[in-house]
């Protein structure tokens, strides 16, 4: 009885979808492009807006039943067992059901805009819900932000791809999911906007803007709808900008911009610390949760994304983070709280790569803000404990730093600015949170050319960035241009044989190798026309007399833009491409020139 009822259920929901399908494909059919772009991008939008409010509720009761269980119960420390439990349990989710492996962090998403056309894998549509839910939501020190970009930026990419739609629609549409994500997440329409724009979009038409702006805001609207004030990260602003505290908020962008290096460095050295022990994925899972537990054992705000910790410290009762944790008797002194706030904050990178680097699932948009929080509290209460000030608002230092974390760890300044400015309900604080962005930025910049998710795919050289020209190269996979079916001589070859090949094949350049394949050097038939002409010099002439080096040549493992140096530098049309020291193939500047044309003409977003 209970298969036939479960059967009948899969069944019911499958014509449930069939029949949404259908309404769309005849929408695709009736309206007119455009018009079913921006039908398409509300529809990725809900559901991109249902998948944050699925994981913040989830996150958000997580930790009311952790304070429960801590307060309530008489058990204390409880959320220090519970990231351990959330680890365990994703890895066993990644392993078991997913293939054993997740990606993390949105250079993926990068990745898949510039080298794949925008095409992102149906399981990113879940899998990142099950996984971060898991992970943050039972406490690990990660944020849910990247998953959120990531399930929202599946669900653009796998609805075009399900419509059959361009590839600049597709890869438009997973800007739209994402930008609904980030609007959903924070309530900040604007933000999702420019984050998709800044982040993931870096080369965009003006009129992309529309469906981009309408998937920002039906996101936001759903989440505004759906979820409460509470589980949301907003502040209630009390103080306004006064321009004698701008030498303060100078500080905090150098600052800002220092620790945000901090945190990077020290994220990528934990994690990669972990990535080397794969054998047994449990063991290396147990082994860094426990030390996640033990740190939150001390430093309880660590648990989780941290938000309830951020309002908190944005109150006129920051002493409040100290209830709960080893130093609650000491809750009353003022340089304790500093001290246990000035930890944290240089804590939070070895937590957030403990989280991820040990087998869970999130992000660091979180943790940039819960950094940037704790920074612009520790200097501005540090400035007042020292008698330097006592009139600089706290609370705005609070709000202000998390703006400059978020802008030197992921260079997105913009997206920094018009979030913490939309989360604050107002615009009050633009010139210190502009202020704080820009120096941060410029200082992160100086010391990390690239921002925190684009540096593992800049380790690999395939870096999306705001040059068209680059990142059109980029997505040309050159090994699939070489041309391997070359006819090639040896030393031993007589003239005779090398006309025969001119006069079957439209080739310029042929390789002489020895028996080992190895290039000896080149015949290029521009060089030998007169003796090509001429039968009393073929058949007097010898290979190695014509025999010469190539200008250049080209590494089978080099990237698309040296390749390119390569063509510019001697003037060649074809060059030689070596693998392992022998001979492999030919490149042609034609062939790369010919994809770049058509490449060209798909990415660009009308």
């Amino acid at each position: 009885m209970p298969n036939k009822i479960s059967a009948s259920l899969q069944l019911f929901i499958r014509r449930i979808i069939r029949s949404f399908e259908s309404i769309f494909f005849l929408a695709k059919d009736l309206l007119s492009e455009r018009n079913f772009i921006y039908l398409s991008c509300v529809t990725v939008s809900i559901s991109s807006a249902f998948a944050v409010i699925i994981l913040k509720s989830f996150a958000h009761n997580v930790f009311l039943f952790a304070n429960y269980l801590n307060t309530f119960l008489k058990l204390p420390y409880s959320n220090s067992i519970l990231p351990i439990i959330g680890i365990l349990l994703t890895v066993f989710v990644v392993r078991r059901f997913l293939d054993g492996k997740i990606d993390k962090g949105t250079s993926h998403i990068l990745h898949s805009v510039a080298k794949k056309g925008g095409i992102v894998p149906k399981k990113q549509m879940y899998a990142q819900i099950i996984t971060s839910s898991l992970t943050v939501g039972l406490g690990g020190s990660a944020g849910l932000e990247s998953p959120i970009v990531i399930t929202g930026a599946a669900f653009g990419s796998n609805f075009a791809t399900k419509y059959k739609l361009s590839q600049k629609d597709r890869i438009l549409l997973l800007a739209c999911g994402v930008a609904a994500g980030i609007g959903a997440a924070f309530n900040a329409p604007i933000a999702g906007v420019l984050f998709a724009i800044e982040v993931v979009l870096t080369d965009v038409t003006i009129s992309a803007f529309i469906p981009i702006m309408i998937s920002a805001a039906t996101g936001a609207l759903v989440s505004q709808i759906m979820l409460s004030r509470d589980i949301l990260l907003s502040f209630n602003q009390e103080q306004t900008f006064n321009f004698h505290n701008t030498p303060y908020y100078i500080l905090l962008g150098i600052l800002a911009g220092f620790v945000s290096v901090y945190h990077v460095r020290n994220f990528r050295k934990v994690e990669h610390f972990f990535s080397r022990y794969k054998k047994n994925p449990y063991k290396k899972a147990l082994f860094g949760a426990t030390i996640l537990g033990i740190l939150i054992f001390f430093f309880p705000t660590l648990f989780g994304e941290g938000y309830e910790s951020i309002r908190i410290l944005s109150t006129k009762h920051p002493e409040i983070l100290l209830e709960n944790t080893v130093l609650k008797n000491y809750k009353n002194s003022e340089w304790i709280l500093l001290a246990f706030i000035g930890i944290t904050t240089l804590l939070k990178s070895f937590a957030t790569g403990l989280t991820l680097g040990s087998g869970g699932n999130g992000g660091n948009f979180a943790p940039s803000l819960f950094v940037g929080s704790y920074l612009g509290f520790f200097m501005a209460k540090s400035i007042h404990l020292l008698g330097i000030s006592n009139t600089l608002p706290i609370a705005n230092f609070t709000i202000v730093g998390m703006a400059g974390i978020l802008s030197g760890l992921f260079h997105a300044p913009l997206t920094a600015i018009f979030l913490i400015g939309e989360i604050t309900g107002g615009y009050d604080l633009m010139v210190p949170l502009m202020i704080v962005s820009s120096i941060s930025y410029a200082v992160s910049k100086k010391f990390e050319n690239h921002s925190m998710d684009v540096k593992s795919l800049a380790d690999k050289g395939e870096v999306f960035t705001s040059d068209k020209d680059k990142n059109i190269l980029q997505s040309i996979n050159f090994l699939e241009l070489i041309k391997t079916n070359v006819k090639t001589i040896n030393l031993e070859n007589s003239l005779e044989k090398l006309v025969e090949h001119l006069s079957n094949l439209n080739q310029e350049i042929f390789p002489v190798l020895n028996e080992s394949d190895e290039l000896l050097g080149i015949v290029n038939f521009n060089d030998i026309r007169g003796t090509v002409f001429n039968s009393f010099r073929i058949k007097f002439t010898k290979v190695n007399e014509i025999l010469k080096q190539p200008i250049d040549v080209v590494q089978y493992d080099d990237a698309i833009e040296i390749i390119m140096e390569k063509f510019e530098n001697t003037n060649q049309n074809t060059l030689i491409v070596i693998k392992f020291g022998k001979f492999y193939g030919l490149i042609l500047k034609l062939d790369i020139l010919e994809i770049y044309r058509t490449r060209l003409k798909e990415m660009i977003i009308e």
